[in-house]
């Protein structure tokens, strides 16, 4: 029981070490680049941590296989550099013994990385599309950006304001610029008002802006003769309609959803989903050999090499999806002959060393 807590806990503590960078490096790069589309008025500043937090299981079905597996070489490199394993197997802890510990623990997180893959991960895509449409509708609402020219979400005026509260609904100082393309009205208008806010009806979805206390300069553009109105309040629309739904990607796709697709894209995406925890055992098996080393190599000996049969590995699955997507590969195929290779492969490693193995390499040879 000492040897599986200790064996357990720093196979765990490396994975769990290696999973925080992984997710902080690249959540740092995914939330500057959303941060750029928040200060170009893309996306309003209100969703931004939001948007950040919704990436985060989309993040996890990358990383939670690199981080098995480089916990594992991590882990148990360093237990082999110090010697500590040529302790245990001198007290009668063989390699298998310790692959099997290590298969309990990869077990554990198969399952974790299949209810973020088959549910949380489509949970949060679709989540992630509905708050961006929610955005594009209420680009009045929550898109001003102060101190920059910007076009209403009906393209048909050019809104400037110098203020905005921070509820984003209350304006201050307010500059229109609109045309109209109706007979019998002038063409170009130019407003200004000391004070603004954005209402929207809640039946039509219509989004209105109501400025008071301004003038309003209106002319055809050809003549210098303007129309001068001074009023108290002023309504414009800014928005005829709500927002058209975006066009969804397979992934934001529930999986009883995705399920009952026939479509080849649905039969790849099904065996993406199912791909991600099935490559945690698998690789499991592959990195407890792979993180043998002579304490002469020191922890990091073997890391290269693994790193790169990994990546060998993960690109295979990724045109493997291609394949599918395309209809090159049949679907009763799937992945599961990568699968079943990749089982081949570390089984073989962990049978190299096993008595078993050694007594029929003897036993060929001879013959």
């Amino acid at each position: 029981m000492i040897i599986f807590r200790y064996l357990i806990g720093e196979v765990f503590r490396a994975q769990l070490a290696v999973f925080i960078i992984l997710t902080t490096i690249i959540i740092s790069q995914r939330f500057v680049k959303i941060l750029a589309d928040a200060s170009e008025g893309e996306i309003p500043g209100q969703l931004v941590m939001s948007i950040v937090a919704l990436k985060l299981p989309q993040l996890a079905v990358i990383i939670l296989p690199l981080s098995a597996f480089l916990g594992i070489l991590v882990a148990y490199g360093r237990i082999y550099a110090d010697s500590e394993m040529t302790v245990l197997h001198a007290t009668g802890v063989s390699e298998w013994y310790v692959t099997r510990l290590t298969l309990l623990l990869s077990i554990v997180m198969a399952l974790l990385a299949g209810a973020v893959t088959l549910y949380l991960s489509p949970w949060a895509t679709e989540r992630e599309y509905q708050l961006l449409e929610r955005a594009e509708s209420d680009a009045g609402l929550f898109s001003l950006v102060p101190g920059r020219f910007q076009h209403t979400s009906n393209e048909k005026a050019v809104i400037f304001v110098q203020e905005v509260s921070r509820s984003g609904v209350q304006l201050s100082k307010v500059f229109v610029a609109q045309s109209s393309e109706k007979e019998g009205e002038l063409g170009h208008a130019i407003v200004y008002a000391e004070a603004g806010a954005v209402t929207e009806d809640p039946q039509t979805g219509a989004q209105m802006l109501q400025l008071k206390q301004g003038r309003r300069y209106a002319g055809d553009g050809q003549s210098p003769a303007y129309e001068i109105t001074e009023f108290g309040s002023y309504h414009m629309q800014i928005r005829e309609q709500q927002a058209e739904q975006r066009r969804r990607k397979l992934s934001s796709l529930s999986t009883p959803a995705l399920l009952q697709e026939s479509s080849a894209e649905a039969v790849a995406e099904w065996h993406w989903r199912i791909a991600i925890p099935l490559s945690i055992p698998i690789l499991t098996l592959i990195a407890v050999p792979l993180a043998r080393v002579n304490p002469r190599q020191g922890k990091f000996g073997r890391l290269l090499p693994a790193l790169l049969l990994y990546l060998g590995y993960y690109a295979l699955l990724i045109i493997a999806r291609s394949a599918l997507e395309d209809g090159k590969i049949p679907p009763q195929f799937g992945m599961w002959w990568l699968h079943l290779s990749g089982l081949i492969l570390g089984t073989a490693l962990i049978m190299r060393t096993r008595a078993s193995a050694q007594k029929l390499r003897a036993w060929v040879a001879g013959r």
